[in-house]
């Protein structure tokens, strides 16, 4: 079942905090790439290419973790378990715009490649570590 975000640290989600998403590899091993991420209310959300090793990942084994911490006191952190329980390219060009603009301050993200799908991933928390 899905867990409100803790309101103490909901607005390191709203701020320039790069999220460290761990994903399980084929082997159980863990992998851990910084991402982008925003939050709609409800789900914790990611955009990322189809076929890198995240997207792979996360379509195998939906299990993840992300962990933020507050741009201005890095011991103040938070950390979310959780699920991704959708994958969809349908809105994906615009997020990313979206998240360009959150993080960069652009109102178009400036690395696309040819040929790129863009997807989203909503992730579900289910768990939570707060610290500060």
């Amino acid at each position: 079942m899905t867990q409100p975000i803790p309101e103490s640290h909901r607005d390191i989600l709203d701020r320039k905090a790069l999220a460290h998403l761990a994903t399980l590899m084929p082997d159980g091993r863990p992998q851990s790439t910084p991402v982008w991420c925003d939050f709609d209310g409800t789900h914790v959300r990611i955009n990322s290419a189809k076929g890198r090793r995240k997207d792979r990942n996360m379509r195998r084994d939906p299990r993840v973790s992300l962990s933020l911490c507050d741009p201005d006191n890095p011991f103040r952190y938070l950390e979310i378990r959780g699920e991704v329980v959708e994958i969809t390219e349908d809105g994906a060009d615009e997020h990313i715009d979206q998240l360009a603009h959150k993080y960069l301050g652009v109102d178009t993200y400036p690395n696309r490649r040819a040929g790129e799908v863009r997807v989203i991933y909503k992730i579900a928390p289910l768990g939570f570590t707060k610290m500060g």
